[in-house]
């Protein structure tokens, strides 16, 4: 409908979900993945927010005008789920999402993915943006171990 992705783009997000990796995100980096869905802790970090997740359907769906009511279903109940996950480990106030479609919505990303980030008093984060360098796999674990305990205790 109204797409943007180049010719033979090379979606970083399908490539994750087909159990894939690239210089910014490895399957290490998921911490919860369901038959439509799964969520990740984002490489791409702001300065008061960090180890915030971004949450995609498995199938490719350019924006939210593509997304058909099964994915958008699957995505939503894990943004809940990884919301309750950040609310409950990162010592922190709140939670906000966000998603965005098409260059003049912020879309940057040729794939639906819904940003879920933990929120702070006095964080800025609307007014802030991301850091120039991606959060190394060192800087994600501390977040990744915290949310994959939470969602799977009974996992090693």
């Amino acid at each position: 409908m109204f797409n943007h992705a180049p010719d033979g783009y090379d979606c970083p997000f399908c490539r994750l979900a087909a159990g894939g990796e690239d210089h910014l995100t490895a399957q290490h980096d998921i911490v919860l993945r369901r038959e439509h869905a799964l969520a990740f802790v984002a490489s791409r970090w702001w300065p008061n927010n960090k180890g915030h997740v971004l949450v995609v359907p498995t199938a490719h769906h350019e924006n939210l005008y593509d997304l058909p009511p099964e994915s958008g279903h699957a995505v939503h109940d894990i943004v809940r789920e990884i919301a309750i996950a950040i609310r409950s480990t990162y010592n922190c106030e709140g939670t906000s999402t966000r998603q965005h479609n098409e260059p003049a919505g912020y879309q940057d990303a040729w794939h639906y993915h819904v940003h879920v980030f933990p929120r702070y008093p006095n964080d800025n984060l609307y007014n802030t943006r991301h850091l120039d360098s991606p959060a190394t796999p060192d800087q994600r674990a501390p977040y990744i171990h915290r949310l994959q305990s939470h969602l799977n205790p009974h996992h090693p």
